[in-house]
């Protein structure tokens, strides 16, 4: 059990995300950064749909109310434990009593802390994913009172344990993307400077999407598109030219047109990209290659 005693920023309950809803145009939802997600939860041998904290663009500060392990990993954060810093990526003993903080750096935008045995909160279309734009779960806020399943080992032996990222978390990310269907709406030029330009986060970015800043895209063809449908990762133009990224609370339809759809191994990479910070560009692959890679990162998980 935990109680939040100080809270800024967006907190939230998430899992990997609400599955075969988005026929009801219901999104995904789930973790922003789902390496980092994954991570947390292998660290403490949780199930690997456990559910987990993430915060953003913030701090917090929570009381434990009994003896438990901690994980906590992501980007842009440091965390301390009653006396004692901790780096991210790593598993923790807390006593009862002890408070841990978790502290904003630069670097990244998002944290996650996962608990032996995961946080027991409502299963709603079978997940505990909080949509606020949706009015499915709420924020978090000061007082609030978590309660966990049990662990799934002896909490000795799931502390002190450490994961090193096999995603290369960077300020100035390569992203990987794969054509959508819609890239023969751009020009020769448009496609070129998509390619070549590089792109910053706006801070009007939230968990539905990424508005980037940069070269405008020029398109080919200018016709209104028929709303179809969408997916996390999904990049969108529209008429300004700015791209905008889909993100974990991505829309199911649209009706910009997509010029290209980052892949799933690349996701992480944008999540942790922070506002007016961050140098980002773009890099066209395969389908084949963006399996391969995203095989290669999951197999610590065993997913």
């Amino acid at each position: 059990m935990l109680e939040i005693t100080e809270l800024t920023g967006i907190a939230t309950i998430q899992d990997s995300g609400r599955r075969g809803f988005n026929k009801f145009g219901v999104p995904t939802s789930g973790a922003m950064d789902w390496y980092a997600y994954q991570a947390a939860n292998s660290l403490l041998n949780n199930p690997t749909n456990s559910a987990v904290i993430e915060l953003g663009l913030g701090e917090l500060t929570f009381r434990a109310l009994r003896n438990t392990v901690i994980s906590v990993t992501g980007a842009g954060y440091e965390v301390e434990n009653y006396i004692w810093t901790f780096p991210l990526w790593t598993s923790f003993y807390v006593r009862a009593g002890w408070t841990v903080r978790l502290k904003k750096t630069s670097g990244g935008n998002w944290a996650y802390i996962a608990i032996a045995g995961g946080f027991d909160s409502p299963v709603i279309m079978n997940s505990r994913s909080t949509y606020l734009r949706g009015g499915i779960g709420s924020a978090l806020k000061a007082g609030d009172v978590l309660q966990s399943f049990p662990p799934t080992a002896d909490l000795l032996k799931l502390a002190a344990r450490d994961h090193v990222p096999l995603i290369p978390y960077s300020q100035t990310p390569t992203i990987d993307v794969i054509p959508a269907p819609q890239a023969d709406w751009f020009t020769p030029e448009g496609i070129r400077t998509f390619y070549e330009s590089e792109y910053t986060l706006s801070p009007s970015f939230d968990r539905m999407g990424y508005r980037l800043q940069g070269s405008p895209i020029e398109k080919a063809i200018t016709k209104e598109l028929i709303s179809e449908g969408m997916t996390m990762g999904s990049i969108q133009i529209p008429a300004d030219g700015q791209p905008i990224v889909m993100m974990a609370d991505a829309p199911t339809t649209g009706g910009y047109p997509k010029i290209a759809n980052v892949t799933r191994a690349s996701l992480p990479l944008l999540a942790q990209c922070e506002a007016g910070v961050s140098k980002i560009r773009f890099r066209e692959t395969t389908v084949e290659l963006a399996q391969e890679k995203y095989r290669t990162i999951c197999h610590p998980f065993g997913i």
